[in-house]
């Protein structure tokens, strides 16, 4: 479970990457539009680090389809939903991987386990975390049943961004369903998908026009977005992360790759206490995201090696705000597809 904590908490630290190159801004919108009402059980995707410990929600819905409206603090996605009976902002992030709560407003909840301590990360902070059951979550239409949680302290990310975060909306809360993310107008369209779509493919209105985006292939493995890169000839590993304001890249990948990101400074990552780590924020240039090509793309250069604990593998670096919110980006997680529009 140390292994768990330990992915936990490089969530919560990429959450604060951005602050060494982003100012901060938020737009309000309050509608939600809906349509044929849908219960699924979910399942955590592909093979989940959690096992039995994290069985997957029942998913219901008074709509399959439904839009839902976000606002941003800084350049996360920030998303009103309602636990039980408390209602407030989270923070959808697929580089979490399943409900993360935020132990200040959830304290009172009974554990689900013992507490647990680990140290890792990207600036090797120290974590605490909690399990606990939550017997519902609402979001917009959809609601989720007899969850399995975990806590941690998230004053760090308030503090940071002004407001008040109940959790984090992670991954496997959307392993049922198609979403389509929509930064200019800031809504996200989801579409949770049953079991006679799954051989008959569902597809948005939006996807009507194939010659309108690209299709690539993703992979969902122990609760991480996957993504195959391009660059010089080398293939990438990428996490897809919409809790990342920035891109980042490893700094132990060869010359030959790094010979292709133009610095231009020097920052400092902080993490929740004094730690704080160099390093490097440039451009990539001639990088492929799946099918996609794009002449620069911003990122931040960092040692990614204690990574590879939290993650149970190595990569190459992760994808947020800065190559999510270039165009209008689409994912079905049943199919294991990604769309990025041209």
């Amino acid at each position: 479970m140390s292994q768990l904590i330990l992915l936990i908490w490089n969530v919560v630290l990429l959450l604060l990457l951005p602050a060494v190159t982003e100012t901060w801004r938020t737009n309000f919108f309050s509608q939600s539009l809906v349509q044929p009402k849908v219960h699924r059980h979910s399942t955590s995707p592909g093979g989940s680090l959690l096992g039995a410990a994290f069985p997957g929600p029942i998913v219901s819905s008074d709509s399959a389809s439904c839009t839902i409206p976000f606002s941003r603090a800084g350049n996360l996605i920030i998303i009103k939903a309602r636990v039980d009976t408390l209602e407030g902002n989270f923070i959808m992030d697929t580089g979490a991987p399943h409900l993360i709560l935020n132990m200040t407003y959830f304290r009172d909840y009974p554990s689900a386990g013992e507490q647990e301590d680990s140290q890792g990360g990207i600036t090797g902070n120290v974590a605490s975390t909690s399990p606990t059951d939550v017997p519902q979550l609402s979001l917009g239409p959809i609601k989720y049943n007899r969850l399995h949680a975990h806590r941690i302290n998230l004053g760090h990310i308030e503090n940071s961004k002004g407001i008040k975060i109940l959790g984090l909306l992670g991954l496997s809360l959307f392993s049922q369903f198609e979403m389509i993310i929509d930064y200019e107008q800031s809504v996200i369209h989801l579409h949770l998908i049953s079991k006679k779509e799954r051989s008959m493919p569902f597809h948005h209105p939006m996807l009507a026009d194939t010659g309108k985006y690209t299709i690539s292939p993703i992979d969902i493995v122990e609760d991480k977005l996957l993504v195959l890169g391009m660059l010089a000839g080398k293939k990438l590993n990428f996490v897809i992360d919409t809790g990342a304001e920035s891109n980042v890249m490893d700094s132990r990948l060869p010359n030959k790759l790094l010979e292709n990101v133009s610095i231009t400074r020097r920052v400092m990552l902080s993490g929740t206490g004094n730690r704080k780590i160099e390093a490097l924020y440039g451009y990539m240039k001639n990088i492929q995201i799946g099918k996609q090509g794009l002449t620069t793309l911003p990122v931040i250069v960092t040692n990614l090696e204690k990574m590879c604990y939290a993650y149970n593998r190595c990569i190459d670096g992760m994808l947020g705000f800065d190559f999510l919110s270039l165009q209008k980006i689409g994912f079905n997680f049943v199919s294991r597809k990604m769309y990025i529009w041209k």
